[in-house]
């Protein structure tokens, strides 16, 4: 059981600034198992507790995991003093909860990214004994060859460290050749790399799948989701031994 200040538990739920909750606290209007509580202070287990608002039961949620749909040219980071961040493009009602992102896309890479405010979450999934694996869909300069499904199935060489074995597939396109590629890790700009040791170049990329879980296709770039209990799960679903 985690105790935490009532003031802060309501803050987290959207309910408005410590400052605003605390009004509601003091006016009367919280009660916590059916009795009310006026002091802002009061440490509550936010979870165990049934916690109402003039009478309705408030489903309190100790952390927060949202879906988003990256768009280019932002910074997979919580904060940077030149740059938009992924966290710059969130509703302040989520900002304030100190999320961050699991992980992260390069800046110029769109598609499926996690935030959230779950550190446990967030370890298991980058965590390589998971084995979580992320896909990505490349708009290519050439088409893929038979020889290049191989050598990503081998492991590519790069800058002297072998990859680990990856899935390399073509996708019909009649707009320029497509790659589908499935990756059990996240070197620096991996699929770039990749390419590039066989000849070819990425000219755009975009992530679609991390574990189970597909990008939602009515997400806009920059916008972002909750994830529900299920959707979490399917992050670590569907993963392979390969």
């Amino acid at each position: 059981m985690k105790l935490e200040r009532l003031d802060k538990i309501l803050s987290l739920q959207n309910l408005g600034t410590r400052r605003e909750v605390g009004k509601l606290i003091r006016a009367g209007r919280i009660s916590v198992n059916g009795e009310t509580v006026l002091r802002p202070e009061t440490k509550v287990d936010a979870e165990g507790s049934a916690i109402r608002l003039d009478g309705s039961l408030l489903e309190v949620k100790r952390h927060l995991v949202l879906m988003m749909n990256k768009p280019a040219g932002v910074l997979s980071a919580s904060r940077d003093q030149k740059a938009r961040t992924v966290v710059d493009l969130l509703p302040q009602c989520w900002r304030r909860r100190g999320i961050f992102p699991a992980g992260r896309l390069d800046r110029d890479t769109e598609g499926l990214l996690i935030l959230t405010d779950d550190g446990v979450l967030a370890h298991r999934m980058l965590a390589p004994k998971s084995h979580v694996e992320k896909w990505y869909e490349a708009r290519i300069a050439h088409s893929v060859t038979e020889g290049d499904i191989k050598a990503f199935r081998k492991g590519l060489e790069l800058s002297g460290t072998v990859c680990l074995p990856a899935v390399l597939s073509a996708l019909p396109c009649d707009d320029g050749p497509v790659a589908l590629v499935k990756l059990h890790e996240g070197k620096f700009h991996q699929v770039k790399r990749m390419f590039l040791a066989r000849g070819n170049r990425v000219l755009t990329l975009r992530r679609v799948r991390i574990g189970g879980l597909l990008l939602d296709p009515g997400l806009s770039p920059g916008q972002a989701r909750e994830l529900s209990t299920d959707e979490i799960r399917q992050i670590f679903t569907g993963i392979s031994s390969e």
